[in-house]
């Protein structure tokens, strides 16, 4: 049989990409997106999002991680976020005002809307995430 198992792998491949970019219109629940942003000098973290179909939201952020809860529409989007824990030993004050930050601009996004790979939390301030897909 000719294409064998390389073929499979190769059109597998593909098939996966073509649904990653489709821009649906659905939003990608379960899956970690990743904010649009350079790591914040001496940390290695970005922050990241992911929202279960249930709305239940994980918010890392770049000192630490929250729980959450999210209400999805066709492009509605609204987050509520846990207050966070106290900040980790390693954080500095820049990294905790950046939370807070975060934190701030995630409580006033009012919608969504994806673009291949990005989706974008629309806002007073537009967040860009872009899907995890490893």
């Amino acid at each position: 049989m000719r294409g064998g198992p390389g073929f499979f792998i190769v059109a597998t491949l593909l098939g996966s990409l073509a649904a990653a970019s489709a821009g649906d219109g659905t939003f990608p629940f379960g899956t970690e997106l990743m904010l649009d942003a350079a790591r914040l000098p001496g940390g290695k973290r970005i922050p990241m999002i992911e929202i279960e179909d249930n709305g239940t939201a994980t918010i890392d952020l770049w000192c630490v991680s929250v729980r959450g809860s999210a209400t999805v529409g066709d492009s509605a989007l609204t987050i509520v976020a846990a207050d966070p824990p106290a900040p980790l030993p390693q954080c500095t004050p820049a990294r905790q005002a950046a939370d807070q930050d975060l934190l701030a601009a995630l409580s006033q996004v009012t919608a969504w809307r994806g673009r291949g790979e990005v989706i974008e939390l629309v806002g007073p301030t537009t967040l860009r995430f872009r899907r995890m897909t490893n």
